[in-house]
């Protein structure tokens, strides 16, 4: 069985940076793609990154390029966010997510789901 838990989530100043950290079990997961997605206050779940595990290829929504970053460590199993220049509008619940095969530029087929990470940006 697939687990997701995702870390390091927190309170931040604007323009400040954080990491998130997914740490996947249950699998072998290089037959995998995983994402970043995140939901804020009375707004719909937005796609964030995604990284295919077998390669370290990625996809980032546009808006999000330049200010995040997602990788993996194979040997950790986990797979990071690295989330720079902060915004308030940045504030949500940030979730990982994983599916099987290598779809890495389709947002939707995500079958499994960690249970959020708060970031807040205060300006």
């Amino acid at each position: 069985q697939v687990q997701l838990v995702e870390s390091g989530g927190g309170l931040v100043q604007a323009g400040g940076s954080l990491r998130l950290s997914c740490a996947a079990s249950g699998r072998t997961f290089s037959s995998y793609v995983m994402g970043w997605f995140r939901q804020a206050p009375g707004k719909e779940r937005e796609f964030v990154a995604a990284i295919r595990w077998s390669s370290g290829n990625t996809l980032y929504a546009d808006s999000m390029k330049g200010r995040f970053t997602i990788s993996r460590d194979n040997a950790k199993n986990t797979m990071y966010l690295q989330s720079d220049s902060l915004r308030p509008e940045d504030t949500a619940v940030y979730y990982c997510a994983a599916k099987y095969g290598s779809a890495l530029y389709s947002r939707e087929g995500y079958d499994y789901w960690g249970q959020g990470t708060q970031v807040t940006v205060s300006s």
